[in-house]
């Protein structure tokens, strides 16, 4: 029998698509070891080395680009757009090309999270694509309006020839797809033991003094790092290397280590409207303390996500950038369900896929 060959296509969008859909391969690849992987993505190979232990095929190669943005917080419509334009204007190409690797390859089945360009490629291929998210980019784009909404539609039909979706939590009502699969949280797991992260990197803080700050693969350049004196028996972790040196900063430099390595030992994590570090954290367990992001429509169903499923403080960005960060001194609120939310969502689309290609 040849072996089953499993194409994933990724977001050009920051970490977050990258990460949450990497740990998805990386439970596929566990469950059925002969599965050869292939990742399309501009996202670093360490990054998805971080999440995916054995061998894979990375294609660096960009279908889509989310919102151009300088960080976390600050977005380029008008870049965005032209862009996107130019996605339109050569999108026979993009597919053409693409669809020439599938076949070469002998991809059996796609799975994509979530260029909207991929049911193309597999419609042209003649395999299935299955996508996976908890927002599309049509959403994203049609709530800004004017020269959006034509974008949007283009991109609806496209997800509309998807055949089946995995729709995560935390998600708008995604209505273009046909085919819709609920499923759980997904994300990675803390690979280290607290005593070996406390040792190694000097984390003395017990765990409510101990603070997460994430802000995901595109970081923050604005972080109000002088409020860290004003907690000098608490410590903070982060991932920014242009962080201050301060005696109550431990900067994560090693790329080994991941935010979710950290959060067991962390009492909160500070963290921008994203799914993968919110999905982590529930996961887990861990508060989160978050800003709203008036101008990213998906942000409203990540911050009622958490709200109903993780205990939570929602502070105004005021708090955060002009603020004393008080917050840090109050509880965090508990989560409006009594129910927990389903946490399958890894195992879940890898079972799907695996019987898949048992099947076929």
């Amino acid at each position: 029998m040849e072996r089953p060959i499993l194409y994933i296509a990724i977001t050009n969008h920051g970490f977050g698509h990258a990460t949450r859909t990497a740990s998805v391969a990386a439970t596929i690849q566990k469950l059925y070891p002969e599965i050869l992987l292939i990742l399309a993505t501009t996202a670093p190979r360490w990054l998805l080395e971080c999440y995916i232990e054995g061998d894979f095929i990375h294609r660096p190669r960009a279908f889509d680009l989310g919102v151009v943005q300088a960080d976390s917080l600050t977005m380029d419509k008008e870049a965005t757009l032209e862009k996107l334009l130019d996605i339109k204007k050569h999108q026979n190409s993009l597919i053409a090309s693409e669809v020439n690797f599938i076949r070469q390859n002998r991809v059996n089945l796609i799975l994509a999270d979530i260029p909207f360009l991929a049911p193309g490629f597999a419609h042209a291929a003649n395999i299935p694509c299955w996508m996976m998210s908890n927002f599309g980019w049509d959403f994203i784009y049609r709530d800004w309006g004017g020269e959006f909404t034509a974008i949007s539609d283009w991109i609806s039909d496209w997800y509309s020839k998807c055949d089946r979706l995995f729709r995560l939590p935390f998600h708008e009502p995604m209505s273009a797809f046909k085919n819709i699969t609920d499923v759980g949280l997904t994300g990675g797991s803390p690979y280290y033991s607290a005593d070996d992260l406390r040792s190694v990197w000097g984390i003395n803080a017990p765990i409510e003094k101990t603070i997460l700050l994430t802000f995901g693969g595109l970081g923050l350049q604005q972080i109000p790092y002088d409020n860290l004196r004003r907690f000098p028996d608490w410590q903070f972790i982060v991932f920014d290397e242009s962080a201050p040196d301060l005696p109550n900063l431990v900067k994560i430099s090693n790329r080994k280590y991941r935010p979710v390595d950290f959060m067991p030992i962390c009492g909160r994590v500070v963290s921008k409207p994203g799914y993968g570090t919110f999905s982590e954290a529930t996961l887990l367990g861990v508060p989160i303390v978050t800003i709203p992001r008036e101008d990213f429509a998906e942000a409203i169903f990540i911050i009622e996500g958490i709200t109903n499923y993780n205990q939570h403080q929602i502070i105004k960005p005021s708090e955060f950038f002009q603020g004393t960060w008080d917050f840090l001194y109050e509880l965090p609120q508990k989560p409006k369900q009594s129910q927990p939310i389903a946490k399958d969502g890894n195992e879940a689309i890898a079972q799907a896929v695996i019987n898949y290609f048992r099947s076929n």
